[in-house]
């Protein structure tokens, strides 16, 4: 009797990580079908067989990308480390992966499906990207909020204003990144965020 089904004859890490590549590089909109066929090695059939859609594999790349290049932000989660360090680890272990040349600059989770295309085809990705951005916020407000219970910052600290500031900076380090905007000084830049909250501490 002939087995039901066939086997996956491809290497999945490898293909999410070809796409996740090309994706990061260009942007969901502007990749094509023929670009990540090229790019992965799967047939059209394969593809569509494994991952449904565009749509899907960018969302698997996505998730490839968060669990590789983009879990140097886990660090805000490290109860061990002070509120203010494990803020200031992710910026700085943030840029140093942004502007590393081994792989393409800036953050593909900041960077790709965020164009509002013509119609709603694309709105399912920019609701998964716009999501994984509102979980790193969430994030960062829970360490903010850790650090007013731990008097780092004032009590009367605005804990939401000071998680806007972290991560939009957060955010637009791939706008300098892609503009050739030097680590030293982004790394600098980070710093002199960091000073608000030593400010703010000092002020309790």
């Amino acid at each position: 009797m002939a087995p039901i089904g066939r086997p996956r004859i491809f290497d999945m890490e490898g293909v999410l990580e070809a796409a996740m590549r090309l994706f990061w590089e260009q942007g969901y909109e502007a990749t094509s079908m023929a670009q990540l066929l090229e790019a992965t090695g799967l047939s059209s059939a394969s593809l569509y067989g494994a991952f449904g859609s565009k749509q899907g594999l960018f969302e698997r790349a996505m998730e490839h990308y968060i669990a590789g290049p983009g879990s140097v932000n886990d660090v805000i989660d490290d109860e061990a480390l002070s509120p203010r360090e494990a803020v200031a680890q992710m910026l700085h272990r943030s840029i140093d992966m942004q502007t590393d040349t081994s792989h393409p600059r800036g953050c593909l989770v900041a960077l790709s499906g965020t164009v509002r295309a013509p119609g709603d085809r694309d709105a399912a990705v920019r609701r998964a990207a716009a999501a994984r951005r509102a979980v790193d916020r969430a994030r960062i407000r829970a360490c903010v909020v850790r650090g007013v219970a731990a008097g780092e910052l004032a009590g009367e600290t605005d804990v939401d204003g000071i998680t806007t500031m972290i991560h939009s900076f957060l955010l637009g380090v791939s706008t300098q990144v892609c503009d050739g905007t030097p680590a030293r000084e982004l790394h600098a830049s980070a710093d002199a965020l960091l000073a608000a909250w030593r400010i703010q501490g000092q002020a309790a």
